[in-house]
């Protein structure tokens, strides 16, 4: 399937883009799409700490996604400020 994969704050930073388009299975792990994406990405500074969502709902680290094309995901690191 190819998928949007949308990055936010410090994700946005670290990949170097707003987004992209990947191709992967029909179904894959939230812990092994994370693995992935850290790779791809070179998101290891931040990959105990962010969480993903698709079409715009959280997953949860134990989840399956089943997705379709043109799914988004988006890689959302904690936030801070003040």
């Amino acid at each position: 399937m190819l998928v949007k994969i949308l990055f936010f704050a410090r994700a946005k930073e670290l990949a170097g883009k707003n987004g992209d388009s990947i191709q992967i299975g029909a179904t894959i792990k939230v812990s092994d799409l994370k693995k992935l994406l850290v790779e791809k990405y070179n998101l290891q500074i931040i990959q105990n700490n962010f969480v993903l969502s698709l079409n715009e709902e959280y997953c949860d680290q134990e989840d399956t996604l089943s997705l379709k094309e043109g799914d988004e995901i988006a890689v959302i690191p904690p936030l801070s400020g003040g």
